[in-house]
């Protein structure tokens, strides 16, 4: 299951992508119109889907993806990653174990959005290394408070 939300600059990308990829199990956050919406509502229903909910991942889409990223990393558990190529998104899970990949929306048409969105399904977070980095994220003394 992935979850999948947007603001109402996504949700029109959200949509195609739900059609263009019916083989995977989306879980829709929303938003579910083009009415104007905050991306923090949608970056909370996300994380809480992937953190605590039955998603394995999610996908969100925003206009620029950078505020709906911002949102998405404050949440506990989620580490979130904006890519604008495939491979981009696939060194976003290889180096990063991004679970929650943005995509923006106002940047990419839906035949790279599938593209991008399948290279980050399809690549495996490497570890070793790139484990210690993110470890060295959640341990305390490296925090500024």
């Amino acid at each position: 299951m992935i979850a999948i939300g947007a603001d109402h600059r996504g949700y029109k990308l959200k949509e195609q992508l739900k059609k263009q990829l019916p083989d995977w199990q989306w879980s829709d956050v929303g938003a579910f119109n083009q009415d104007r919406s905050d991306y923090p509502v949608y970056a909370r229903l996300i994380a809480q889907e992937v953190v605590v909910g039955g998603a394995a991942c999610g996908v969100a889409l925003c206009g620029s993806g950078v505020g709906m990223a911002i949102a998405l990393n404050r949440q506990s558990g989620v580490f979130a990653a904006v890519a604008h190529t495939p491979s981009m998104a696939a060194m976003a899970k290889e180096h990063d174990n991004v679970n929650v990949l943005v995509v923006p929306a106002d940047s990419v048409d839906l035949n790279v959005a599938c593209e991008i969105i399948k290279a980050w399904n399809q690549a495996q977070f490497i570890g070793g290394r790139y484990k210690q980095r993110l470890d060295m994220i959640d341990d305390y003394s490296y925090k500024l408070i």
